[in-house]
């Protein structure tokens, strides 16, 4: 299989994955690290797994490679971005529809943040499968960890979610029956 042929199947699903694992900011550059990566390895990949396999693996640790070298960088933003806000961001309380679209993106912001908490390790195999629809077979092979391991961090990963989603946010339905969440005060 040639590159463009791998960038044209690969290219949306990497990125879609890297954005859930580290944010649409960082997801662009990272894309382009990985496929420049797979490019500049392609003639020695040696087929011990799939295609896929090895992509994914690429992107992962890409991206926890980065995260680990950006994460001065990340709190110091989050400490702006908490010092910046003002009433200029919520929206008009009278435009028709915009309650709904900004608590949709409120509890957005909540999910990705309560996911954002969780130890990398179950964070990433909860994204493999949820998210990107792994197998954990190929998960294992992505992480290079044993199947059972890969069981026990998913097992973990959506215990912890749960628990984390109960402890900081309020459910409940909308007037369109939508299931919504606010956080809860703390």
């Amino acid at each position: 299989m040639d590159f463009s042929t791998i960038y044209q199947e690969y290219h949306p699903r990497i990125h879609r994955y890297l954005t859930h694992l580290s944010g649409e900011t960082e997801a662009v550059d990272l894309t382009q690290t990985v496929f420049l990566k797979v490019s500049r390895s392609l003639d020695g990949f040696r087929g011990d797994s799939s295609l896929s396999t090895w992509i994914y693996r690429i992107a992962t640790n890409s991206a926890l490679d980065h995260a680990s070298s950006s994460l001065a960088r990340q709190k110091e933003s989050e400490q702006q971005l908490d010092d910046d806000a003002s009433l200029d961001d919520f929206p008009d309380s009278g435009a028709q529809g915009a309650d709904h679209e900004y608590i949709r993106r409120e509890m957005t912001a909540c999910i990705r943040g309560v996911v954002d908490q969780l130890p990398k390790n179950y964070r990433t195999v909860l994204l493999l499968s949820e998210f990107e629809e792994i197998t954990n077979a190929e998960i294992s092979a992505i992480l290079g960890i044993t199947l059972d391991t890969v069981k026990i961090r998913l097992h973990r990963a959506r215990t912890a979610l749960r628990n984390a989603m109960e402890s900081h946010c309020s459910f409940y339905h909308d007037e369109r029956s939508e299931l919504m969440c606010d956080r809860k005060s703390k």
